[in-house]
């Protein structure tokens, strides 16, 4: 075949040529755009109390991968839950705001979460992130999934394990019982695709790794919020509790603590292989303190889930921040901090506004020690839903090294100072008077700037909240709100 030259031919393949090179380039510049912007991981995981973790003094049950976060990153020593227990916890989270600023006072489980403000997935979809949820959702109504509210990806929930009569007659009785009102299905084990029983924690994890390979060339947020360490832990896997030291019924526990930061390990693994990690902030924390009945610690303070709601060890939660390179390494941050932060430092992190709605702050200056101080003077507290169960009415503050409380409108504020009295063994309110009044009158103040207590619709049947199988939902099969 003879070749034809001619300007106007030349003319046309320059042009091509051209417009190849620059779609190329053009599409390269995007890529590399996308791979600069942050990535974010979001752990919270359940009922994982304050002494629960090497890093924050814990000595029977090593943790040495969510360490590794600390000592690579800032480690929190005054961080909050101001809606407990789960249910609100994840509310607030995701909302970035006080529950009672949608009327959640309590549990109020089935309350929706509102449809006129973004939840952090929202906010993060409409930035151009790939966003992912796996474990436990527990927000809103039935009808508002994580699906609908967000997250483009989710990991369907895999089938649970059957036990047979014979294999649950032959367990404890404790276990057995436990076993039976889940109808023989076990809580903590499941069934993987190729039909092998797996420690759902465990496949959790997979899961995760999963999540960052798919998505190691794209910005993604992703929230793993698994349903470890919550109770019962009965069935943690013999394998995994000769690694503590722990004793008696604290075992099972430290077994269920051990495998969640196995699974920290492989997400610093899989960041690892993908040269992600000086560009992933990683978030590690917990939706409220130790639970008391599985021999959960809140050490230096007392109480937690159960009995002791009243007490500082059912609010304040480990919490860490990891960004090598960005967040100092080994730092220790002590001002107050509230799991509504997470929202707005994210916001900034990923260069946007924070929704007007968000009651956070954006904590990487404090974190990096430019900007010094409390990011919040107070923090408040108001669980007085009238259905609630008794134990978990709390009314507080907190300001400075001080606790002031009571259990009911009706009673008279307790006032501690957790510098000096960590275990809140004595009321020291009649000797501060004036202290007592100033934190009160802050209380009311915001009190004054609520809603009222929301109202749980009725929902006929029980529509699935994250798809069952195996794999991956996608975002395109959601239900509306």
């Amino acid at each position: 075949m003879k070749l034809i030259h001619s300007p106007l031919v030349t003319i046309l393949f320059t042009a091509t040529a051209l417009a190849i090179i620059d779609s190329a380039s053009a599409d390269q510049t995007e890529t590399s755009a996308d791979a600069a912007r942050p990535n974010v991981v979001l752990i919270y995981i359940d009922d994982l109390g304050y002494g629960d973790i090497g890093s924050y003094g814990c000595e029977d049950i090593p943790t040495p991968n969510i360490d590794r976060l600390a000592a690579e990153g800032v480690r929190c020593t005054a961080s909050y839950i101001t809606n407990p227990p789960c249910c609100p916890s994840r509310c607030s989270l995701m909302m970035g705001q006080y529950g009672q600023r949608f009327g959640k006072y309590g549990m109020s489980r089935g309350l929706p979460i509102p449809t006129d403000r973004p939840t952090i997935a929202n906010f993060m979809q409409s930035e151009g992130y790939v966003t992912g949820q796996i474990g436990k959702w527990d927000i809103g109504t039935r009808h508002q999934g994580p699906l609908s509210n967000g997250f483009m990806k989710v990991a369907r929930n895999p089938p649970k394990k059957k036990y047979t009569k014979q294999q649950i007659a032959a367990f404890p009785k404790n276990l057995a019982a436990s076993i039976k009102r889940k109808d023989g299905k076990s809580k903590y084990f499941c069934v993987n695709e190729s039909g092998k029983t797996m420690w759902l924690t465990d496949y959790d994890g997979d899961m995760m790794t999963e999540f960052v390979d798919n998505h190691k060339d794209e910005p993604f947020f992703l929230y793993w919020s698994p349903e470890a360490v919550h109770s019962p832990s009965i069935e943690s896997p013999e394998r995994l509790m000769p690694r503590t030291t722990a004793k008696g019924k604290r075992r099972k526990l430290a077994g269920a603590i051990v495998s969640v930061d196995d699974q920290v390990g492989k997400l610093i693994k899989a960041l690892e292989k993908h040269n992600l990690r000086k560009n992933t902030l990683v978030i590690f924390s917990s939706d409220n303190g130790a639970n008391g009945s599985e021999e959960g610690s809140s050490a230096p303070y007392t109480g937690g889930k159960g009995a002791g709601t009243q007490k500082e060890g059912w609010v304040r939660v480990p919490t860490i921040f990891c960004m090598p390179g960005t967040l100092p390494a080994g730092r220790q941050f002590d001002g107050l901090i509230a799991n509504f932060d997470f929202y707005s430092t994210v916001a900034a992190l990923v260069g946007a506004r924070k929704p007007s709605h968000c009651d956070g702050v954006d904590l990487i200056p404090y974190l990096q020690g430019k900007v010094t101080g409390d990011p919040h003077e107070y923090l408040f507290w108001l669980n007085n839903e009238p259905g609630d169960a008794v134990r978990r009415h709390l009314i507080a503050v907190r300001w400075q090294d001080w606790r002031l409380y009571k259990k009911y409108d009706r009673d008279a504020w307790q006032l501690f100072d957790l510098e000096s009295d960590p275990r809140e063994e004595e009321n020291v309110a009649a000797m501060h008077p004036q202290l007592v009044q100033r934190m009160a009158t802050q209380h009311a103040a915001w009190k004054k700037t609520l809603v009222p207590l929301g109202k749980i619709p009725e929902i006929k049947g029980q529509p699935q909240v994250i798809p069952a199988g195996h794999g991956w939902a996608n975002h395109t099969s959601a239900p509306h709100n």
